[in-house]
């Protein structure tokens, strides 16, 4: 058995840089969230609900690739906050709908605006057309492993 060197290592690996990039930008954001009492992962929820509408919380844990019990602890911390409101569901009363709040959908605009100050601070030397694409890729790529994802659970 051989011992890989430097020379046999690729080297354009996407993974260090991905996760580098993603520190300085999740410092940042945590950073200007704060004020608002936000927290990167409440962020990410709240956008998600805006985005997909009223949703379970199981369905909410799962494009979180979060464990159930994790999502009600983060949801409880929202509801509190008054950002997002719990009801059961008129088809089956076990469940309970997730959506956002009037308050949610208000504080969800700061903190977006808190992200784009972040986002700018952090790729601000990237061309408004390359940023394009790094969404574009990004988005791409997130979305094809949340299906694998979802098919691998079900």
């Amino acid at each position: 058995m051989t011992i890989p060197t430097a020379d046999d290592q690729p080297t354009e690996s996407s993974g260090p840089l991905l996760e580098h990039l993603a520190r300085l930008l999740r410092l940042r954001t945590e950073n200007l969230l704060t004020p608002l009492g936000l927290r990167p992962r409440h962020f990410v929820t709240l956008t998600l609900l805006r985005d997909g509408g009223g949703t379970t919380q199981q369905a909410l844990a799962a494009r979180l690739a979060m464990d159930g019990t994790n999502v009600v602890g983060l949801l409880n911390e929202l509801e509190s906050a008054g950002l997002v409101a719990r009801r059961r569901s008129p088809e089956d009363r076990r469940r309970h709908i997730v959506e956002l709040t009037d308050t949610g959908h208000a504080t969800l605009t700061q903190a977006e605006c808190a992200v784009v100050a972040a986002e700018e601070e952090v790729l601000g030397f990237l061309s408004s057309e390359e940023r394009h694409l790094l969404y574009a890729l990004l988005r791409k790529a997130t979305s094809e492993t949340e299906v694998r994802c979802t098919e691998a659970v079900l």
